[in-house]
């Protein structure tokens, strides 16, 4: 194998490695996006099942006053 071939693939490997580290980092910070994202979804669903439970609660009053 000629040093010229050796050195183009050198070259191609060396590039790869850095395509690939760059994607770990991509993927990584995906995954805290990800995370942090369903924390929040989380958080709206817990707030919106306690807006809607006092929403059943004004119905219940409601309901009772006006029997």
């Amino acid at each position: 194998m000629s040093i010229e071939l050796f050195n183009q693939l050198e070259q191609k490997v060396s590039s790869a490695v850095e395509a690939l580290e760059l994607l770990k980092m991509e993927a990584e910070e995906l995954r805290e996006e990800n995370a942090r994202l369903k924390q929040e979804h989380e958080e709206w669903e817990r707030r919106l099942t306690a807006v809607l439970g006092k929403f059943d609660e004004i119905d219940i009053e409601s309901s009772q006053t006006a029997s």
